[in-house]
């Protein structure tokens, strides 16, 4: 199945105009939780835009990555939230 360019082209312009939100999220959350959920809902963008990279550019290289670092993502905010609970020494 050959997907138009132009498609890819448009998913990719939705995707930045959600990091906008993401990252105004970061910046202006009132509380630290607002600020690790911008975080969360950017990794988890960067993770579909790898998926889709892959997709437009034939390569499984992009998505092995994008497993990758949606494994550490998810790791990164476990511990983020287990010390916001002051669960670490």
């Amino acid at each position: 199945m050959i997907i138009e360019p132009l498609v890819f082209f448009i998913v990719a312009a939705c995707f930045a105009f959600f990091v906008m939100f993401s990252l105004l999220r970061i910046g202006l959350g009132p509380t630290v939780g607002d600020r690790v959920v911008g975080l969360d809902t950017l990794n988890t963008l960067v993770v579909a835009s790898m998926i889709v990279l892959g997709a437009a550019f034939d390569q499984v290289v992009f998505i092995d990555v994008a497993i990758i670092y949606a494994l550490l993502s998810f790791v990164g905010t476990l511990y983020i939230a287990r010390y916001l609970e002051g669960g670490l020494n």
